[in-house]
């Protein structure tokens, strides 16, 4: 291998866990299939305009008052949050970097080129295969262990400082929707299907989608021991 690629490769790796490092080619994949398909689907419910989920209201209010596309305030605010992991001393992945940068650009892409329905059956429809769709796409890039979102990983970063998970994750979320709504951003009844079911769809979607390091690395060693 000439010796630039295994510099790239190496600097790569130092944004990729440990335990995600086999299986790399694969894991990529899935990730960047999770992140596109998290961008479709968020914006298959900000073309529903029937409620969206708590950070996008959040973007979408910053987006009325400034003008700034929805994508774009998603990938300004993901990176700022990128910067509340310092003191958490939190380390992103690969994912992670993605995560900021993609579901955004997807979003704006989508939004530009689609206009929303004008009738109510094809927006109902819209916001159900959001809903759907996010949960496919969430247990697509967390099962790739390449890193969580930004989000998510300021989340763990305040729980593992001996908060309780479901009380920051709460919090945040809550604290997010609030500066969403007052700055105008879409809450509807979609928001509450969003919170009632992402749940429920990240369970069933995140261990199917998860590729199993063990797993991964059962044949190397099984030959290594011949």
């Amino acid at each position: 291998m000439r010796p630039w690629v295994e510099r790239a490769r190496s600097a790569a790796l130092l944004f990729v866990p440990p335990a995600a490092r086999n299986r790399l080619p694969r894991r990529f994949v899935q990730l960047l299939a999770g992140l596109v398909l998290y961008g479709i689907s968020d914006s298959l419910l900000v073309l529903a305009h029937l409620g969206l989920d708590p950070w996008d209201v959040f973007h979408q209010g910053l987006s009325r008052h400034t003008g700034i596309p929805i994508g774009t305030w998603s990938i300004l605010v993901g990176v700022a949050v990128l910067f509340l992991w310092i003191p958490l001393r939190q380390r992103p992945g690969i994912g992670t970097l993605l995560n900021a940068i993609l579901i955004g650009a997807v979003m704006d892409l989508m939004l530009s080129a689609f206009a929303p329905p004008s009738t109510l059956i094809p927006r109902i429809a819209l916001l159900a295969a959001g809903v759907f769709l996010n949960g496919v796409a969430t247990g697509c890039y967390i099962g790739a262990g390449l890193g969580p979102g930004p989000r998510d990983g300021l989340m763990v970063g305040m729980a593992a400082r001996g908060y309780s998970l479901r009380v920051v994750r709460t919090s945040i979320e809550v604290t997010a929707l609030a500066a969403g709504w007052l700055l105008g951003g879409n809450v509807g009844w979609g928001t509450l299907l969003y919170a009632l079911c992402i749940g429920p769809l990240a369970h069933v979607f995140i261990p199917r989608f998860t590729v199993s390091a063990q797993a991964d690395l059962a044949p190397a060693a099984a030959s290594a021991s011949r």
